[in-house]
C-alpha cells in the first residue's frame, strides 16, 4: 500500500468544502451520480466507437447500497472505471488549471461560494462533509487490475491493488456524524428524486424496506432493491409532459451551479435534419466568461448517446454562457473535435441554434424587460463581442444589447433611442474610450446637450473596438462624437466654421506651430459649447484610451495616431489669446489646451511636471 498526500489546492479545497461552504449537504449525492453517469456515458460511447471496447459487456446502471446500521452508503457504477493514474489524478491532485483559480475567486459568502464547487469539477470532495472515511475501488475498463483509494480527507489518501468482478467504480462513505440523517432510506430517495431522477441511466436503492408480517402480527425489515429514478432522457421528451422542477434539475445536473436557471429554450426540429436542442440561461455569468480556457456548457449526444462536452464548435465564443444539450439524429457515433469543424450537419444545427436563441432573448426583451434587465446584468458584454464575430445576427445583436444614455436613467435599447430622435436627426450618436463618468463630463458632449440630441454613452472596455465596425442600426447611421469627422446634424455649426475658422487663422497656426507634430491638426470647433479644447480622432484611427489598452495586452509596437486638437471660437480664453502679441503666453496656452484637452479624455500626461510649470506661468501672469 503507497501513501500519498494531497496536492496543495485540494488540502485547502477540502478545508473550505467541509467547514464552511456548502449550505446543503444533500448535494454529495447529486455530485457522485453525476459523476457515476458521466463515467458510463464515457464507456458507452466507446462500446459503440472504438473496436477495441466495442466487445466489452455494457450494461449500465448506479447502484445505491445503504447499511443503516453501520452507517455507511456504497454509490456503485458501471462506467469508464479508473485505474491507479487516473485515481491519483481525479481524487489526489486538481488538474485542471482554471479549477486553481477557484480558491481565488471565492468572496467568503458561503451560499455564493457552494455555487462554485460543480461548476469547477470538484463534486467528489463534498462527500467529505458527510463521511469521514471514503473508500474507491475501481477498475478501468480493458483492464484487469482494480484498485482501492482510501482517504480520511484530511492528510492524504493511499492506495493498494483491489478486485471487482467488471470495470466501473464503487464508493464506500463511512458517514460521520453530519452524514449520519443520509443513512435512511427514505431521505435517500428524496435526494435523489430532487437532484438526479433525470439521469438516463436507471439509479437502484438497496436498503431494509419495512413489511407488515400478517402472521406474526409484526413489521420485518426485508432486504429489497428498487429502482428509484425515471432514467430517461429528460430532453427527447414533449415539453408538454415536462414540468419546471424538471428542467431545473436537469440544469442544475448538467451544470453544476445550485441556483435556477435564468430561462430555458427547448426545440425539437425535424426535417431535413432531426435533433432536440435545450439550453439554459445561468442566472449569473460563469465565473471563467473572460478566461481563455473557458469551460464548455453545452454537451453533444448523438441518439441519446453522450459524445462530448468540450467542444468549442457547438455555439460561437460570444455564447459561451449558454448550458444545455444538443441531440442530434443525423451526426455519425464516431464523430470527433477535428470532423466537428467542417460537418455540415453541425454548421446547420450550430446556425439554427444561435438564432434560436437570440430569438427567444429578444421575445424575453419585448414581453418580460424587468426579467431581461437581469439577463444584460450578467450578459451584455458577451453580446457585444457578437457584433464583432458574427456578422449574420448583428441586426438581431443590435436589438438585443442595451446601453446607458445621456437621455435615460439605467439602461435603452437602440429601438427606443431610435423613437426619441428629434425630427430631422440625421444619425444615431455615441462616445467611447473611458469610464462613464469621464464620459459623461466628455467636452465632446456638449454641443449635443445644447441641441438635445441623446448620445449613448458606451463605457465598456470592448465598446470601441466593436463598435468601430458597426455603421448602421436599420437604416440609420451610427457615428461616434469622438471622430473628426463632423455630423450631418450640426451643419447649421458647420456652416459658421468657415467664418471662425478665417478670423481664428493666425491664432491657430501659431497653436500649431507651437504643438509641432504632437498633433495632425488644429482647428476651429463645431462641437464645443462651454469648454476651450478637445481633441478627436480620425476615423480609423484608435482613441488615445483604446491605445492604452491595446499596449496594456502586449500590442507595443502600435504607432501613436496624432490627434486634432479643436478650440472654441466663442470661449473667453480664446477670444482672448487672439489679442495678445505675447509668443510665450501663447505658447504655454497652446499646450495647456491640449494638456487639458487629454486630461478630459482619461490620457495620462506625457510630461506633468511642464504641464505644472506651464500652469505655474499663467497663474502668475494672472494673479
Amino acid at each position: 500500500m503507497s501513501k500519498r498526500e494531497f496536492q496543495t489546492e485540494v488540502n485547502q479545497l477540502l478545508q473550505l468544502i467541509v467547514h464552511s461552504l456548502y449550505s446543503h449537504p444533500e448535494i454529495f449525492l447529486r455530485e457522485l451520480i453525476s459523476n457515476a453517469s458521466d463515467a458510463l456515458d464515457k464507456l458507452r460511447h466507446l462500446t459503440l466507437t472504438d473496436d477495441a471496447y466495442k466487445s466489452l459487456p455494457f450494461n449500465p446502471r448506479i447502484d445505491l447500497e445503504l447499511d443503516e446500521t453501520n452507517s455507511t452508503l456504497t454509490i456503485a457504477d458501471t462506467g469508464i472505471g479508473m485505474n491507479e493514474e487516473d485515481l491519483i489524478s481525479h481524487l489526489g491532485t486538481i488538474a485542471r488549471s482554471g479549477t486553481k483559480n477557484f480558491l481565488a475567486q471565492l468572496s467568503g459568502d458561503a451560499k455564493k461560494d457552494s455555487n462554485l464547487i460543480g461548476q469547477f469539477g470538484v463534486g467528489f470532495y463534498s462527500a467529505f462533509m458527510v463521511a469521514d472515511r471514503i473508500e474507491v475501488v475501481s477498475r478501468k475498463a480493458g483492464e484487469d487490475q482494480a484498485w482501492r483509494w482510501i482517504s480520511d480527507g484530511k492528510t492524504g489518501f493511499e492506495i493498494e491493488p483491489a478486485e471487482r468482478s467488471v470495470a466501473g467504480t464503487t464508493i464506500l462513505l463511512h458517514f460521520n456524524e453530519e452524514g449520519k440523517q443520509y443513512a435512511n432510506s427514505w431521505r435517500l430517495m428524496e435526494v435523489v428524486k430532487k437532484y438526479s431522477n433525470h439521469i438516463a441511466f436507471p439509479i437502484f436503492l438497496t436498503y431494509d424496506k419495512s413489511q407488515w408480517n400478517e402472521a406474526e402480527k409484526k413489521s420485518d425489515k426485508v432486504r429489497t432493491t428498487e429502482q428509484v429514478n425515471a432514467a430517461s432522457a429528460l430532453w427527447r421528451r414533449p415539453k408538454s409532459e415536462l414540468t419546471d422542477d424538471d428542467y431545473k434539475e436537469l440544469y442544475k445536473s448538467i451544470s453544476g451551479d445550485s441556483q435556477d436557471p435564468l430561462f430555458w429554450f427547448h426545440t425539437r426540429a425535424e426535417g431535413n435534419l432531426d435533433y432536440t436542442t435545450l439550453f439554459y440561461i445561468p442566472a449569473k455569468a460563469p465565473l471563467d466568461l473572460y478566461q481563455a480556457e473557458y469551460k464548455v456548457g453545452v454537451k453533444l449526444y448523438v441518439k441519446r448517446v453522450f459524445i462530448m462536452d468540450d467542444a468549442k464548435e457547438l455555439l460561437p465564443p460570444y455564447l459561451r454562457f449558454v448550458r444545455g444539450i444538443i441531440d442530434s439524429e443525423d451526426l455519425p457515433l464516431n464523430v470527433s473535435r477535428e470532423i466537428l469543424q467542417q460537418n455540415r450537419v453541425l454548421t446547420s444545427i450550430r446556425t439554427a441554434s444561435v438564432k434560436k436563441i437570440l430569438s427567444e432573448l429578444k421575445n424575453i426583451a419585448e414581453n418580460q424587460p424587468e426579467k431581461y434587465l437581469e439577463f444584460i446584468a450578467e450578459y451584455n458584454r458577451p453580446l457585444k463581442e457578437g457584433l464583432y464575430s458574427d456578422y449574420a445576427n448583428r441586426e438581431l445583436l443590435l436589438d438585443l444589447i442595451r446601453f446607458k444614455s445621456t437621455k435615460v436613467e439605467g439602461l435603452t435599447s437602440l429601438a427606443d433611442v431610435k423613437t426619441r430622435m428629434k425630427a430631422g436627426q440625421k444619425s444615431l450618436y455615441y462616445i467611447t474610450g473611458g469610464s462613464e463618468s469621464l464620459l459623461r463630463t466628455s467636452p465632446l458632449l456638449e454641443i449635443y446637450k445644447k441641441k438635445d440630441i441623446e448620445v449613448l454613452i458606451l463605457d465598456d472596455e470592448v465598446d470601441e473596438i466593436v463598435f468601430s465596425g458597426v455603421d448602421k442600426y436599420a437604416d440609420i447611421d451610427l457615428k461616434a462624437i469622438n471622430k473628426a469627422s463632423t455630423s450631418d446634424d450640426l451643419k447649421d455649426e458647420t456652416a459658421a466654421e468657415a467664418d471662425s475658422a478665417e478670423a481664428l487663422k493666425p491664432l491657430l497656426e501659431k497653436l500649431k506651430a507651437t504643438l509641432g507634430d504632437r498633433v495632425k491638426d488644429v482647428r476651429a470647433s463645431v462641437r464645443l459649447a462651454d469648454s476651450p479644447s478637445c481633441i478627436v480622432t480620425d476615423e480609423e484611427e484608435p482613441s488615445p484610451q483604446l491605445l492604452q489598452m491595446l499596449r496594456a495586452m502586449g500590442q507595443k509596437d502600435i504607432p501613436t495616431p496624432k490627434p486634432t486638437l479643436e478650440i472654441n471660437p466663442d470661449h473667453e480664453i480664446v477670444k482672448k489669446l487672439l489679442g495678445r502679441s505675447d509668443d510665450s503666453v501663447t505658447q504655454d496656452a497652446a499646450w495647456l489646451l491640449f494638456d487639458q484637452a487629454l486630461l478630459m479624455e482619461g490620457v495620462p500626461l506625457p510630461d506633468p511636471a511642464a504641464f505644472v510649470q506651464r500652469l505655474n506661468r499663467v497663474l502668475t501672469h494672472s494673479i
